[in-house]
C-alpha cells in the first residue's frame, strides 16, 4: 500500500542552527521551511526533517544513507569540508574509510553534529 507515496525521513537535532549549517552547507541540501518543530529539507525529492528536540540519544546503527556515483569523489568533497569519516572496529576500511562489503558495494560512515549516524554507498551494480 504505502509504496505508491512519498517516503519522509527523520532525524533529531538538539541544536537546529548548527544541523541547519551542517545539512545545507556542508551536504548541500536545499532548506525548504524552518518550522517550530523541524528543518525540512529537499533530499533529492525526499523530505527530511531535522526535529527540534530537547532530548536526543543516537543510535549506533546508520539512520540516513546516500548512494553516490563515485564514493571518493564523494568523500573527498565533504572531507574537504570538514567531514570526518568514521571507521569501525573489525572492518578492514581503505585509506579513505571506505568498506567493502562481501557483495562489492562501497560503504563510508559519516556523524552529523549530533552524532547521528550516515552513510554514503556506491553499489556494485552502479
Amino acid at each position: 500500500m504505502l509504496r505508491d507515496y512519498d517516503l519522509i525521513a527523520f532525524v533529531a537535532t538538539l541544536d537546529a542552527s548548527r544541523a541547519g549549517r551542517f545539512y545545507e552547507d556542508v551536504l548541500g541540501l536545499d532548506l525548504v521551511e524552518d518550522t517550530a518543530f523541524a528543518l525540512i529539507f529537499d533530499a533529492n525529492g525526499t523530505s527530511l526533517r531535522i526535529q527540534k528536540v530537547a532530548e536526543l540519544k543516537p543510535t549506533s546503527h546508520t539512520v540516513l544513507g546516500w548512494r553516490v556515483p563515485d564514493i571518493r569523489t564523494a568523500i573527498e568533497t565533504l572531507a574537504a569540508r570538514g567531514v570526518k569519516f568514521e571507521r569501525f572496529e573489525g572492518m578492514l576500511h581503505d585509506e579513505l574509510g571506505v568498506w567493502t562489503s562481501p557483495s562489492g558495494s562501497q560503504v563510508a560512515w559519516l556523524k552529523d553534529p549530533d552524532g547521528n549516524l550516515a552513510s554514503l554507498t556506491k553499489a556494485d551494480t552502479d
